[in-house]
């Protein structure tokens, strides 16, 4: 981006709901992998009361590395946070978040840089996290399990069956002494 230089977005989306969040960054590191995650991710899940289990990643060096010198698996393992990675040179094992790129594409970046010409990576963030608002609550999806509804109704119709899969894992993982 001119002016800005080169810019990558961190993506991150719920593959039942298809609730997207993301944000861009200067750089594409491990630190700011861990960033999208303390900054947007958990915070999101935490005020819905439901606990982020698992995420699936590509196998980048923003993401995959030694638990005790990368910043991005250290961040998953502080916050109890299972890693699974695609298979390599796979990105259709991805392909719900190829997608959402594609369409970030189509209806956003496309459609933006057309329109405005941007002076900082902070005017280009707020217009995506306002696409992005759309695209959770007003845009209707397709996916799997949306059946027409928005994200964020998908979303919040599924809260229920998180917080039981949740207690349902905690209670599998732990041991009782009778």
């Amino acid at each position: 981006m001119k002016g800005v230089g080169r810019i990558y977005q961190q993506t991150f989306i719920d593959t039942y709901s298809r609730v997207a969040i993301c944000k861009l960054y200067t750089d594409k590191s491990a630190i700011t992998s861990a960033d999208i995650l303390n900054d947007k991710v958990i915070p999101f899940f935490n005020n819905h009361d439901v606990p982020l289990l698992r995420i699936l990643t590509d196998r980048g060096t923003e993401y995959c590395g030694k638990v005790e010198h990368h910043a991005f698996e250290l961040y998953l393992a502080i916050e109890n946070i299972d890693h699974t990675k695609t298979k390599a040179r796979s990105p259709q094992t991805n392909g719900i978040c190829e997608r959402l790129h594609r369409t970030l594409k189509d209806e956003f970046y496309d459609i933006a840089f057309r329109k405005k010409i941007y002076s900082s990576l902070e005017d280009l963030q707020i217009d995506l996290d306002q696409y992005l608002n759309k695209y959770n609550n007003t845009r209707p999806h397709s996916g799997k399990f949306c059946y027409g509804k928005t994200p964020m109704q998908t979303f919040k119709d599924s809260i229920k069956i998180a917080q039981d899969k949740s207690i349902n894992s905690y209670l599998s993982d732990s041991t009782f002494a009778a």
